[in-house]
């Protein structure tokens, strides 16, 4: 299994950090905010501890469970702490009424953070398609709820692909880095859905795959 540091102290660090722990995996709860981060490792359980953020995270995955508009800055002051770490971009850079994406054109929020991580800790999308409740609540009807997997290097995504079978998840790689652009505008369409066509959030994107 896998040994996981998430920073953010939000619903989706709740919901993979309680997935995680019941996959038999470790986590690692990383807050600004010390007593935040002790209450989420209490009630996520046993197994679940807390870090200092900017010291090593201990996971060997770091997931970003953090605001698009403080991700790359956080990964910026980690610098070399971050070496040799695979670190997962959840967020969803979008624009205020969810009117588009505030990331540059032509770029996307993980490749922005993986610009300013060290060259050895290679930057995967991941689990931006998925809401907290939807994780929180798993699969139904027997159906498996798909992750779709952005990144350029292989050994970072089949870590992060098992780690997300190990949650109950069904991992697709949807190839280099520059589709996570893609991968932050399905998010993007999710939040259309739910507010126009489905009106709710308990919903996910998948794939059938009919022969």
């Amino acid at each position: 299994m896998s040994s996981i540091s998430i920073i953010g102290l939000g619903s989706m660090a709740r919901a993979l950090g309680g997935l995680a722990l019941k996959g038999g995996n470790t986590v690692e709860v990383i807050g600004r905010d010390v007593a935040k981060a002790a209450e989420l490792a209490r009630e996520l359980g046993s197994g679940a501890t807390t870090g200092t953020l900017g010291a090593v995270p201990a996971g060997d995955i770091v997931i970003l469970a953090v605001s698009y508009s403080g991700s790359a800055q956080i990964v910026s002051q980690y610098g070399n702490a971050l070496a040799g770490k695979v670190i997962v971009d959840i967020t969803n850079p979008f624009a205020p009424g969810f009117t588009g994406l505030v990331s540059p054109d032509g770029s996307s929020a993980t490749q922005e953070i993986a610009e300013v991580a060290p060259a050895d800790a290679p930057v995967v999308k991941a689990f931006n398609t998925l809401f907290a409740t939807v994780l929180t609540a798993g699969p139904a009807d027997g159906r498996p709820l798909d992750v779709f997997i952005a990144g350029d290097d292989a050994r970072a995504k089949a870590a992060v692909s098992a780690f997300a079978e190990s949650i109950g998840l069904r991992p697709f790689d949807a190839g280099p880095l520059d589709m996570a652009r893609r991968l932050e505008e399905a998010g993007l369409l999710m939040m259309g859905l739910g507010r126009h066509g489905v009106q709710h959030y308990d919903f996910s994107l998948g794939v059938t795959i009919l022969h």
